[in-house]
């Protein structure tokens, strides 16, 4: 595990509410240099804390329906699985991929511009990998109220009184 102190979490939780923050002026709300903060920005990248990336919003472009489908599979080769997820990687409305443990096996993101759109997608992908697929529960996402955004200095117990820490 990578050990982040205080500073560290201050930068990402600032870099959540706004990626485009400058790093003048995440220097000054954090009490370090530019290049320190620089430095960290950098290091937490390589290590592969955070991905610099872009969260688009589907709906702003046509695509209203944004669905999450529970998938359990079965009586499935490793070649037979390898497609089934180099298919869904391929898949340009396939958003999100997620193997998950219980009951289903994956939770794939679909998004699609309506309801005939998306049996479409969710047609091929079922024909064309029924030997695999035992079930499929499909749910309709309305609103998002919160997505992937932590409070570091919650989640590494930073907000805690620590005596021992100065930073």
């Amino acid at each position: 595990m990578n050990n982040l102190d205080k500073k560290d979490c201050i930068i990402l939780n600032l870099l959540q509410e706004n990626c485009r923050m400058t790093l003048t002026e995440l220097s000054l709300r954090v009490g370090l240099s530019i290049d320190a903060v620089k430095k960290r920005i950098k290091r937490m990248i390589k290590d592969n804390i955070f991905d610099a990336k872009i969260q688009i919003r589907p709906r702003n472009f046509g695509f209203s329906n944004i669905v999450e489908a529970k998938i359990k599979l079965h009586n499935n080769t490793k070649k037979e699985y390898d497609e089934f997820i180099g298919y869904l990687k391929d898949n340009p409305f396939v958003a999100e991929i997620i193997i998950t443990a219980g009951y289903w096996d994956l939770t794939v993101v679909i998004i699609s511009k309506d309801a005939l759109d998306l049996g479409r997608i969710s047609g091929d992908i079922r024909n064309r990998f029924g030997k695999i697929i035992n079930d499929w529960s499909e749910s309709l996402t309305t609103l998002t109220h919160k997505f992937e955004r932590y409070d570091m200095l919650k989640v590494m117990g930073y907000d805690k009184k620590n005596k021992n820490d100065t930073n």
